[in-house]
């Protein structure tokens, strides 16, 4: 159990690191507007438009930093700092979702792969706590549950793991389009970079921590007999 919560403490450490260093780098970077005084709302559109995408909507959502795209309803959820802030954080960040809904529209491999998953994933976190803390429990006399739980753990490393270049490659489309576009000139562009970079580095700790866990029960099963 120490070892776990050495692990687990670790990732949490590094998870809430980065959250208040992109946190702090968004409200940076949003005292800086964008050259057209284009809102994220507007660059979204755009950036739509430009690719030629007109069944995708764009809304305004509840909260701090839940900007998200929706597949099966086909809508940019920007919040409202971003779909109202003129700013380049707010750029960065709508050009970053819509990069999602380009990849849904071009049917983008790895964003197909992790929207398979989800079914599976949605399932598998209702029960997997409670299937490892069973079998980590059973393990002498009952180590197939144990196994069980170290499968459906491994669907969601895997989803976590499939996350990172989806993510990474909405980025890229984003930076591509702000730079096509004008939308964000050469001083801003840097900036656009940074604070999308920080966003990135979220999805590699979770995916890191996910597969250190991962390992940790496997390690459990496997020297269940020593």
């Amino acid at each position: 159990m120490i070892p776990y919560l050495l692990i687990f403490g670790v990732f949490m450490l590094l998870s809430w690191l980065i959250s208040n260093q992109l946190k702090s780098k968004f409200k940076k970077y949003s005292l800086i507007p964008l050259n057209n005084g284009m809102t994220g709302c507007d660059v979204a559109k755009k950036m739509l438009r430009d690719n030629n995408i007109t069944n995708v909507s764009v809304i305004s959502t509840s909260g701090q930093l839940t900007d998200h795209y929706n597949p099966l309803t086909k809508t940019v959820n920007l919040s409202q700092d971003v779909y109202y802030g003129n700013h380049i954080a707010a750029g960065a960040v709508a050009a970053h979702e819509c990069g999602h809904a380009i990849q849904h529209a071009h049917a983008y491999v790895w964003l197909k792969m992790r929207s398979a998953l989800v079914p599976v994933v949605s399932f598998a976190s209702n029960w997997i706590q409670w299937v490892l803390l069973g079998g980590v429990l059973l393990i002498n006399v009952f180590p197939q549950l144990l196994l069980v739980g170290i499968l459906l753990f491994a669907v969601t490393t895997i989803f976590s793991s499939i996350t990172l270049p989806v993510e990474i490659n909405a980025s890229n489309r984003a930076i591509s389009w702000l730079i096509k576009s004008g939308v964000a000139s050469y001083l801003t562009i840097p900036k656009a970079q940074d604070a999308l970079k920080w966003a990135a580095y979220t999805y590699v700790v979770a995916a890191l921590g996910s597969l250190a866990t991962l390992l940790y029960y496997i390690m459990i099963y496997l020297g269940r007999r020593e």
